[in-house]
């Protein structure tokens, strides 16, 4: 297991508040870490990386496509995307090098999986990545 799957484990799904996490490379658009079964496609991949290439009213605006499921933006800005459907979600945070995605599903605490979340992606963003 590499470092980065460790942290994801260790620091999102530890929480028993995140189903799901992966990191992405943003500029080779491609998939680097992921919690065990979480498969993200290139097509999610491309969805989330041009997320934060469009304005992000434009983003809150269309929401997101991800997993094969149409997702209702509720934040969208520079570093964040927030977007849920029905009682699931995803959370995103971009550090310099990554997207860092997270979901959680029904009987989760989406603010926990939000804090979990944005706090990874300060700790990046503070060692450079």
């Amino acid at each position: 297991m590499s470092h980065l799957q460790s942290l994801l484990l260790d620091t999102l799904l530890g929480t028993k508040h995140v189903d799901s996490a992966a990191l992405i490379k943003i500029q080779e658009r491609s998939l680097c870490a992921a919690s065990p079964g979480f498969n993200v496609m290139p097509s999610d991949v491309r969805t989330l990386v041009n997320g934060f290439a469009k304005n992000p009213l434009q983003t809150r605006r269309e929401g997101l496509y991800f997993k094969e499921k149409d997702y209702r933006c509720v934040r969208a800005d520079e570093y964040s995307l927030y977007a849920k459907n029905e009682n699931a979600g995803v959370v995103v945070v971009k550090t310099h090098l990554y997207l860092l995605v997270a979901t959680y599903t029904e009987g989760m605490y989406p603010s926990v999986c939000v804090e979990a979340t944005e706090s990874l992606g300060d700790y990046l963003r503070k060692k450079g990545s």
